[in-house]
């Protein structure tokens, strides 16, 4: 198959890329380099490397047209709550705008697409207290990020709705692994806290330690994604990914120490605008799909370090 990823350079994306290539697939990323990294990707050349910001619709026009692509794997977006909040406009340039034109292409261009796929994210059930949360759960965005994923949401399934187009949405929880990067903002909590045991630095709790998470190895996210392509039932749905399991950043601190046989300092700060307090997924759905976790917390977090242990300067 010929599978185009954007934001492929990214996180999770490399690991998606890698997947699929793995498999014998024709895999093109399209990533503008603005959190991503060309050295998470070696595996692909420069001819199956799109250097395209989504925002140029031209560049991204002429890509759909050159390709026949058989699936769409969009990941491409602003994916930090705080940039959200401080620049809502221009993130919904990315999370929005450019969605609904690759979307349009697909539609156009592509009659024999087989699937798209939209990265949705568990923040748009914001601090709803119903747990677990679940795809009929009330929606409760508490940021510019969270409306425009749930935007984005919509805009996909009418997408499947009016114009038949095979299109899933999937609502990623917490997800760590290989290749996040602790630097930066858009870093998930357990790389960070990773960083700071590998530095001995103080790790920093944004309120009282106790707030759940439902942290998801990014393997089963390629695993979701890879059974979702397969499963025609999926076209118009939306499903959670996660473990169904949720964790405190209290408790996570203390399978570091264990891993790492030694403590760090730590502090508390003020909660984060727009951070939820409580969150775990009901991944049923998904699971009467085929999909089960192939990885505890425990044994993600031990593959994470072993590979971080053999690629350090990933």
């Amino acid at each position: 198959m010929k599978i185009l990823i954007t934001g492929g350079a990214g996180f999770i994306g490399s690991h998606v890329a890698e997947h699929f290539f793995n498999q014998h697939d024709e895999v093109y990323v399209m990533d503008n380099l603005s959190t991503g990294y060309r050295k998470n990707i070696p595996f692909i050349d420069d001819e199956h490397f799109l250097h395209i910001d989504v925002r140029n619709h031209e560049a991204v026009a002429h890509m759909i047209q050159t390709h026949q692509f058989d699936i769409i794997i969009h990941l491409a977006a602003v994916v930090s709550v705080v940039e959200t909040i401080e620049n809502p406009e221009a993130s919904n340039e990315v999370n929005i705008s450019a969605l609904v034109h690759l979307l349009e292409l697909s539609r156009k261009h592509l009659p024999t697409l087989k699937k798209f796929i939209f990265a949705s994210s568990a923040a748009v059930y914001g601090n709803n207290p119903t747990l677990p949360k679940s795809i009929a759960s009330h929606i409760q965005p508490e940021s510019p990020y969270a409306i425009q994923k749930y935007s984005g949401e919509q805009y996909v399934k009418l997408y499947h709705d009016l114009y038949h187009l095979p299109t899933t949405s999937l609502r990623f929880f917490n997800v760590y692994g290989p290749k996040q990067d602790p630097q930066s903002q858009y870093s998930g909590v357990l790389s960070i806290m990773k960083h700071c045991f590998d530095q001995d630095e103080t790790f920093t709790f944004f309120g009282d330690g106790e707030q759940t998470r439902d942290f998801v190895y990014v393997k089963d996210i390629v695993q979701a994604i890879q059974i979702v392509i397969q499963q025609h039932a999926s076209h118009g749905a939306v499903y959670n990914v996660g473990t169904s399991h949720p964790t405190s950043l209290l408790s996570i601190y203390e399978i570091f120490k264990h891993l790492y046989q030694k403590e760090i300092p730590t502090q508390f700060a003020d909660p984060r605008e727009g951070d939820v307090k409580y969150s775990y997924a009901d991944i049923e759905p998904l699971k009467q799909l085929g999909f089960s976790t192939q990885y505890s917390l425990k044994e993600g977090l031990k593959a994470y370090l072993n590979y971080e242990m053999h690629h350090p300067s990933s």
